[in-house]
């Protein structure tokens, strides 16, 4: 079972416990947008009634969660998710970036595929471990949790993801990459900068051999536009 060391700059799993990240989006937005206890409670609820049978306790990390899942981890397999990419879609206005100059993370959209590591949760711990991680996840509700098929080296596995809400107020879309980069080259929040983000995410793919084109891109254009401006 393997756990990561914290580092100090990021989220830590004491921020989940004493609801800190709910509290930074309070502050930083309407305070109604962040979901309090019975909320999640009432989400965590209706996600586990849609289950399927026999599914075990698989997430798909695919963002962060790959390089800081702050929950333990009994397995990790690299897998593919048919139907859905990987897109820095959600603007973050706490965690990194402000409401002033606002961050990007990422979300799952429709369309395509998306390389990513499927983390097994030890089944006793696994209900605990999920309450965690929806106060991450859910913290402003802006995605939908969703059970997916995914083919990891040949081996179907059933996992719970978390797909980005095109309702949701903080939802950006698709932006060009010149406004992304820039995005990069400036954001910062309570957990870092985004530039931080992008970059751990890309380095965590890597370590498990999943080359992002995409990811890749926006690293090179953002080294270029520092370069430019030094």
């Amino acid at each position: 079972m393997k756990r990561w060391p914290h580092d100090p700059t990021t989220l830590c799993r004491s921020d989940l416990e004493q609801g800190r990240m709910r509290d930074l989006y309070a502050a930083a937005v309407d305070s109604t947008r962040a979901l309090d206890d019975e909320q999640l409670a009432a989400s965590l609820a209706a996600t586990l009634a849609r289950k399927p049978k026999g599914a075990g306790w698989w997430i798909f990390a695919y963002g962060s969660l790959l390089w800081n899942p702050l929950f333990p981890v009994a397995e990790m397999r690299p897998a593919r998710l048919h139907g859905l990419h990987r897109r820095f879609c959600l603007w973050s206005l706490a965690s990194r970036g402000t409401p002033e100059c606002p961050g990007l993370v990422l979300g799952l959209e429709r369309g395509g595929a998306c390389r990513g590591v499927a983390m097994r949760l030890p089944a006793p711990l696994a209900l605990d471990e999920l309450h965690l991680l929806w106060r991450r996840e859910m913290v402003v509700g802006s995605y939908t949790p969703r059970w997916v098929s995914l083919d990891a080296d040949g081996r179907t596995l059933t996992a719970l993801t978390f797909v980005v809400r095109r309702d949701h107020p903080q939802y950006a879309g698709k932006l060009p990459l010149s406004r992304e980069v820039d995005v990069f080259a400036r954001a910062r929040g309570a957990f870092g900068s985004s530039a931080d983000y992008l970059e751990r995410t890309r380095i965590a793919l890597v370590a498990h051999g999943i080359f992002d084109p995409y990811l890749d891109q926006l690293a090179a254009e953002l080294d270029a536009a520092r370069s430019a401006e030094s």
